[in-house]
């Protein structure tokens, strides 16, 4: 795979690449199913080819280890998704959830968010964007690698769709407030939530594991649904 450092420029980042533990059946899809899965980032693509037929596509940044992702696309047969992450272990947990099922409206790329967004995405193609349980950075000096910045809700902007939303999800309610400043300071996105603010979370979001540990033990959780005007 090549170095994503040796195809666009070097920047703040909103991730550092941690060297996670690939287990046996992640490293096996990783070995199998790159090449029918996960696309290049160096590649300019016609993603209806890609599919097979034109559908609505919706992109989810940093998919974890793919559960969630891979639920939905189950639940949305008529819908393509297009999954970004930088961990491989992730990447070979979605691949062996995407075998498994026989789902083929799914694929990966395993790079950053923001430069395959910047570089490889048609302005105004997507039909939605999830974020769903960022890297918080929790510490001040950190909040500038925070993704959800004024850059990045232009950026979304330009990549949806006339009525098509990005929705965030976060477990850190002063994260919370700040992608809430930054989405709603953005031109061009009008706030989903009758209140101006948070959104109760859609039946399409599937609950994680990390998410239901987290409400068991009273934490909170925000949703943020905004849509392009």
């Amino acid at each position: 795979m090549t170095s994503p450092e040796r195809i666009f420029p070097q920047r703040i980042r909103s991730f550092i690449r941690r060297q996670g533990r690939i287990t046996p059946g992640q490293q096996l899809a990783l070995d199998n199913y790159w090449a029918k899965y996960c696309l290049d980032p160096e590649a300019d693509y016609d993603f209806a080819q890609v599919f097979g037929h034109a559908a609505p596509l919706i992109i989810e940044i940093g998919f974890g280890n793919g559960e969630s992702l891979a639920k939905m696309a189950a639940a949305n047969p008529d819908t393509d998704y297009i999954g970004i992450e930088v961990h491989k272990p992730g990447v070979g947990h979605l691949m062996m959830l995407l075998d498994q099922q026989g789902l083929n409206n799914v694929r990966i790329y395993c790079h950053d968010a923001i430069e395959i967004f910047e570089h490889k995405i048609a302005d105004n193609s997507l039909a939605g964007v999830h974020l769903f349980f960022p890297d918080p950075w929790p510490k001040k000096k950190h909040h500038k690698r925070r993704i959800i910045r004024p850059d990045f809700v232009q950026l979304l902007v330009r990549k949806l769709k006339t009525g098509a939303y990005f929705h965030a999800a976060t477990d850190w309610q002063n994260y919370a407030e700040t992608m809430l400043a930054n989405l709603s300071a953005g031109s061009g996105l009008n706030n989903a939530s009758p209140a101006g603010d948070y959104c109760e979370r859609p039946e399409y979001r599937p609950l994680t594991k990390f998410e239901q540990r987290g409400m068991r033990l009273g934490h909170g959780v925000w949703d943020l649904i905004f849509r392009k005007q």
